[in-house]
């Protein structure tokens, strides 16, 4: 592993949250100024930005230009601006591409900022929005599809497909219905998910930024609202608002700037299998990948922040990410080894359960948790000795695989 990465120089975060009173614009200022002042930078130096957002044209109506339209209100204009919507692997892509420019030499400085307004007055707003990130020709098929699944598994818990994209997002049905597969073959159980969301809401309760801060027992979280059997209220990421900010710059300007950082150690994109492929799912392949770049494996990785729209998806990629074998994720929970002070804290922000998922932000605010780690910045929830943080963030369903996945691995070495 080189000592001459791209470094990420400095790093801003709103709170996450539901902010009927705040837009875009406002959002994304707080972030970038945070990032910024963190990198002791000013608007000026920015050379390229690559504008992460998901869902604003259907929330706000604001399509096509939405990176220039942010950034104008904080004197950010005249560069390269790029958009991009990869579902909620949106800001992680962003943070991929302004990676991309500055370790090909094609700018010494990028910004990366993920930003997303996804409440609405009208819920069901919000919920609908989720179904865009699907095949929205085969959406009547696959709603058909987990109804089935649901009511074969635990015919008490209602229709899984009558709620999607009215009472709840869609995407908590596909979880639904993926954990069902696992706990059939490896005898996975509720309170093992359940034992997730606990630490994910401790964690959260120890962060400020984090939407909800409140600490709930396995009991509390068994006995909240059925979303999705066994997928229960407080094991299923909110609906919120927040943005998130990185300014990426290339070793040798950061030398000259007097600047450092955590260095990105690897930074991979993949999309999902085709039909009919047996190759591995693309989380696999990122993950495989992304060892590769940064010449490390599970091993070297002091803690991870993952892609927990539910406490099942936690569960499952601690065996994606190589922590335990196949199988063997419940195991992990019960021992603590992913808990703060465990051998392999995941989630220490307290992930997108509790923390909140904006979902064109958290790729990037995952980032930033890992950097405040492997700067010791984290405050109470700090785990000790972080030199190797990695993030893992999916987006999109394309049949039984993610349309996208992004994994980034930094390091202090």
């Amino acid at each position: 592993m080189t000592n001459d990465q791209v470094v990420v120089a400095g790093v801003g975060m709103t709170n996450f949250g539901k902010f009927f009173d705040r837009g875009l614009k406002s959002l994304a200022a707080e972030a970038v100024s945070g990032a910024l002042k963190d990198a002791g930078v000013g608007v000026g130096d920015i050379e390229v930005a690559v504008v992460g957002n998901a869902v604003a044209g259907l929330i706000t109506g604001q399509e096509m230009i939405r990176g220039q339209v942010v950034l104008r209100e904080i004197g950010i204009g005249g560069i390269p601006i790029f958009n991009v919507e990869n579902a909620c692997a949106s800001a992680s892509s962003a943070f991929h591409l302004a990676w991309q420019q500055v370790a090909t030499g094609q700018v010494d400085v990028a910004l990366a900022l993920g930003v997303e307004k996804l409440t609405h007055a009208d819920k069901a707003v919000s919920f609908q929005a989720f179904n865009a990130a699907v095949d929205v020709e085969g959406l009547a098929a696959l709603k058909e599809s987990l109804a089935a699944s649901e009511a074969a598994a635990n015919p008490n818990a209602g229709s899984a497909g009558s709620g999607s994209g009215g009472n709840k997002s869609m995407f908590m049905d596909i979880y639904a219905a993926g954990i069902r597969r696992h706990m059939d073959a490896y005898g996975t159980t509720a309170e093992q998910m359940a034992k997730v969301a606990v630490k994910s809401h401790y964690n959260g309760s120890l962060n400020p930024r984090a939407q909800y801060r409140d600490r709930y027992t396995v009991e509390d979280v068994l006995g909240s609202r059925l979303i999705a059997y066994p997928l229960t209220l407080l094991m299923c990421s909110p609906i919120g608002d927040g943005a998130a900010a990185a300014i990426l710059m290339s070793p040798e300007y950061a030398r000259f700037r007097g600047i450092s950082g955590p260095r990105v150690a690897a930074s991979v994109v993949r999309s999902g299998r085709l039909p009919g492929s047996d190759e591995a799912m693309a989380d696999a392949r990122a993950v495989a990948a992304a060892y590769e770049m940064a010449g490390l494996g599970p091993e070297d990785i002091d803690l991870a922040e993952v892609h927990d729209a539910t406490a099942a998806a936690e569960l499952t990629a601690y065996e994606t990410l190589g922590f335990c074998g196949e199988g063997e994720g419940g195991r992990l929970i019960d021992e603590g080894v992913t808990a703060l002070g465990g051998a392999k804290p995941v989630n220490t922000s307290g992930g997108l359960v509790s923390k909140g998922h904006p979902v064109g932000a958290s790729g990037i605010a995952q980032i930033c948790e890992i950097v405040w780690q492997l700067r010791d910045e984290a405050g109470e929830r700090q785990a000790e000795g972080v030199q190797v943080g990695m993030t893992q963030n999916g987006g999109g369903s394309l049949g039984n695989d993610a349309a996208a996945q992004a994994v980034h691995i930094l390091t202090n070495n």
